[in-house]
């Protein structure tokens, strides 16, 4: 069979096309956005459990996602997490006293961190803490309590 200059184009085009559509599935399902930081501002929370929560996972408000988990971290002094989120800058008016809570999206989905907005005149800037926080809710321990309070009764 003769080779020539139009199927060798033609076959690199359709490997480059394939290329390109796989990079584009992994940025779709992987939640990765394009390389480098978004532009916004980064605050902590700290959680007593934070269950299997993962970097990168949404941080939402009423089911809109405004940012990310970039870190977590253990203090070995408090014995809590601390969980670093990445806000995108065209949400800068966050009310200083919003509370976070781990979230579970559906009964066995990802983990993601659910904000509620404050009634504070301030906003959340660089480097602030989110004071008032709910841990995760781990579904071991909800069966454990009711087998629990199924053999008392």
């Amino acid at each position: 069979m003769r080779h020539n200059r139009a199927m060798d184009f033609g076959t690199g085009l359709f490997v480059f096309l394939g290329i390109l559509a796989i990079f584009f599935l992994v940025t779709q399902t992987t939640g990765m956005r394009g390389i480098g930081a978004q532009p916004g501002y980064e605050v902590t929370a700290r959680f007593d459990d934070v269950g299997s929560l993962r970097v990168r996972a949404p941080v939402t408000m009423a089911g809109v996602r405004l940012g990310r988990v970039t870190d977590i971290q253990f203090d070995n002094d408090r014995l809590d997490a601390i969980v670093t989120i990445r806000i995108d800058a065209r949400y800068d008016n966050l009310p200083k006293d919003t509370t976070a809570a781990i979230k579970t999206a559906g009964l066995l989905g990802e983990q993601y961190i659910a904000l509620d907005p404050g009634g504070d005149p301030d906003s959340l800037a660089e480097g602030d803490q989110i004071i008032h926080t709910q841990s995760a809710m781990v579904l071991e321990n909800l069966i454990g309590q009711f087998l629990y309070q199924q053999g008392e009764d």
